[in-house]
Parts: structure tokens; C-alpha cells; sequence
């Protein structure tokens, strides 16, 4: 390598690190930023831990529309499972589960609700059959599957979520979850924070 070459080697060295301590910076600047979340997600913002419920009306199994921002209160938080379809085996399996320990989670403040893109229609149906207790709610543009980053090819990822009462603040996001697993899963987070 000849001294111009070494000349060029070592600027080139010197900003590669300049742009790691600015990266560094930045992290370190956006790590002692406030922690408190925005009143509203932006819109086609994904809502991360943090974020509070956004300003969303869908319609329930008996199309009658809800405010979802409006379940939030001092006393109650909200849990959302989402579900890839109503009605069939795994949808039905993780749906159950939750209607298996409805109550533990409304006796720690919580109300459940099941989210997907189905039809109020079918959300009935099925509600009925399963003997489901809890509210389903009937998104088929997606909108509030989007904003909890549940939604991929226009499908609705199996995931659930938890808003902590009071603040409607989203404080447990895990998508990709397992039928069985998904009921079990919100049950224990809620029971380590009380």
C-alpha cells in the first residue's frame, strides 16, 4: 500500500468511526429522552411499548360501534388477542383459552376482547357457539391490526396486547404467538404486575 493509499485508507477509517459516535450520541440522547408516550400514535405509526391506545371505532359482534380508546379507564385495563379467522381450530383453541380464564383476568382489572378482520356476522356466530364471554371486535380494513403491527399481506398475525388501566399505555406486545400458549402468556405477565 503506498502513502496515498494509506493517506485514503485512514480518512476513510476516521469517518466510519465520526459516524459510530454519532450513532453512539444519538442512542445516548434518544435514552435520556422523557419516557412519556405521545397522546395519540401518529397515524400508520406501529404502536410500540410505551404508546398509548389510539383513537379507533370499530363495530362489536353486534355492530354496535365502539370506541376503543374509550375502554381505558382508572379502574380497567384492556386485553386484545388477535386472531387469524374466526371459527377455525387455532383461532377457536387460543379464543377458548381466554374464555377459560376470563375471570382471573377481569378479578386483576383487565377486560378481554378478541380483535380480528372478520365480519360482525361471523364474530356472532362464533361468539355463540363457543359461548365466548367477552366482546369480539370486527376490523376488516385492519386498522387498529395495523397500528398494533399485527397485520402482514393483509392477514392478521395471532398476537395479543395489554393496556394498563389508567394510563391506556401498551405494556405487553408479543405477536406471533402459539394458540395455547397466548392465554397462559397474558395471564402470567398481568399476575407479575400487579
Amino acid at each position: 500500500m503506498n502513502d496515498a493509499e494509506a493517506a485514503k485508507a485512514e480518512v476513510e477509517e476516521e469517518k466510519v468511526e465520526e459516524k459510530v459516535e454519532k450513532k453512539a450520541a444519538e442512542a445516548e440522547t434518544a435514552a435520556e429522552a422523557p419516557t412519556e408516550a405521545p397522546e395519540d400514535a401518529a397515524p400508520g405509526k406501529e404502536l410500540e411499548l410505551g404508546d398509548v391506545l389510539p383513537q379507533v371505532t370499530l363495530k362489536n359482534q353486534e355492530e354496535k360501534e365502539v370506541d376503543v380508546k374509550s375502554l381505558i379507564t382508572s379502574d380497567k385495563g384492556v386485553i386484545f388477542f388477535l386472531v387469524p379467522k374466526a371459527n377455525t381450530p387455532g383461532c377457536t383453541k387460543q379464543a377458548c383459552g381466554f374464555r377459560d380464564s376470563y375471570p382471573s383476568y377481569t378479578d386483576l382489572g383487565y377486560e378481554v376482547y378478541c380483535l380480528s378482520g372478520d365480519s360482525p356476522a361471523a364474530q356472532a356466530k362464533w361468539k355463540t357457539s363457543q359461548k365466548l364471554p367477552y366482546p369480539l371486535l370486527s376490523d376488516p380494513s385492519h386498522t387498529l391490526i395495523k397500528a398494533l403491527g399485527a397485520s402482514a399481506a393483509g392477514k392478521t398475525k395471532r398476537s395479543h396486547f395489554v393496556f394498563e388501566k389508567g394510563s391506556g399505555k401498551l405494556i405487553l406486545k408479543t405477536l406471533g404467538v402459539k394458540p395455547d400458549d397466548s392465554p397462559k402468556q397474558v395471564l402470567a405477565f398481568l399476575e407479575s404486575h400487579k
